[in-house]
């Protein structure tokens, strides 16, 4: 699994839905982490919103669950 923007999870670009997707953690702590550290963050997110690749949207996800 490769580091790539969000599709269901975004607010505006889908850097931190897809973040939390790649570290398994919920994007609202990613968003938390976004804002309290805002001065750098704003660079970092900009240089993501470049670099970061878009995820096929026709992307078949699977999910297992142990139960």
């Amino acid at each position: 699994m490769s580091l790539m923007k969000a599709n269901h999870d975004k607010a505006l670009f889908g850097i931190c839905g897809g973040i939390a997707e790649y570290l398994s953690i919920p994007s609202l702590a990613v968003r938390l982490i976004f804002v309290f550290t805002l001065p750098m963050s704003f660079i970092i997110y900009i240089f993501l919103i470049i670099l970061m690749n878009n995820r096929n949207p026709y992307e078949v996800r699977v999910a297992f669950f142990i139960v």
